[in-house]
């Protein structure tokens, strides 16, 4: 990899490095239970807010999030050290959709028992922009962090990426519609003559993806893909790009 382009991926990984960091002090903002906890009593919270946030960036950067800045995926490439296996994908990309059905569902049962919103309260239940101020807290804290460990180290590379993150399916929704309606949006383009099929891109890809494959039929979209660029700057023959715009 050039060093002119190593940079981007360097940029990145700093990224993902101080939100990881953050983790403790944003938990709240990311939390799937405290979204339930506050529409049962009729509060729009930080939780709510965010999720709404990443469906719209979903439409503009697709799985942008998951690759630059999400504190989980952080945690996820750090594992990467110790299993850099592929993790399976495919069915099992599934689960995930299957949690955040039920989590979806008892958000909705949350909202009809409240009557509705009532209140936008973003730093809801703590008043502070810190997350987890007691000692208690990171019981639920390590429980998550150990979780996105144990798939990491047992399943593969980003394996919470593919399997429980119940962010991921808000970011998928937004890139479907906008696939749908063929808004401008960053993606990925290839320019196939060039591909050699050296296989580079496909091993390196974070995610697992056949990035080959697709390369070679010209077309970057999968689900799965989350914008890290990494196929892209270990190309030697500069055959995958960013691209802004509408999809050809």
């Amino acid at each position: 990899m050039a060093k002119s382009i190593a940079k981007r991926q360097q940029v990145r990984r700093g990224l993902l490095l101080v939100t990881m960091l953050l983790f403790p002090l944003i938990y709240y903002f990311l939390s799937p239970y405290l979204i339930i906890d506050a529409a049962v009593r009729g509060i729009v919270n930080g939780s709510f807010i965010m999720f709404a946030l990443l469906f719209v960036s979903g439409l503009i950067v697709g799985r942008g999030w998951c690759g630059w800045v999400c504190p989980g995926a952080g945690l996820q490439e750090a594992c990467s050290a110790a299993q850099n296996k592929p993790a399976r994908s495919g069915r099992l990309d599934w689960i995930k959709w299957g949690i955040w059905i039920v989590w979806i569902g008892g958000i909705i049962a949350a909202i009809i028992f409240a009557g509705g919103y009532r209140a936008v309260e973003p730093l809801y239940p703590n008043n502070t922009w810190i997350s987890i101020i007691e000692p208690a807290g990171f019981i639920v804290y390590y429980i998550v962090i150990g979780l996105i460990v144990l798939l990491g180290l047992v399943f593969g590379r980003r394996a919470f990426c593919h399997y429980g993150c119940w962010m991921a399916p808000f970011l998928i929704l937004g890139r479907r519609i906008r696939n749908t309606l063929n808004l401008p949006a960053l993606r990925l383009k290839a320019d196939s003559a060039r591909c050699v099929g050296c296989n580079v891109c496909t091993r390196n890809c974070p995610m697992s993806l056949d990035v080959m494959a697709m390369a070679k039929q010209g077309k970057l979209e999968h689900p799965e893909c989350i914008l890290c660029g990494t196929c892209v700057d270990v190309c030697a023959k500069n055959v995958l790009a960013y691209n802004f715009g509408r999809e050809n």
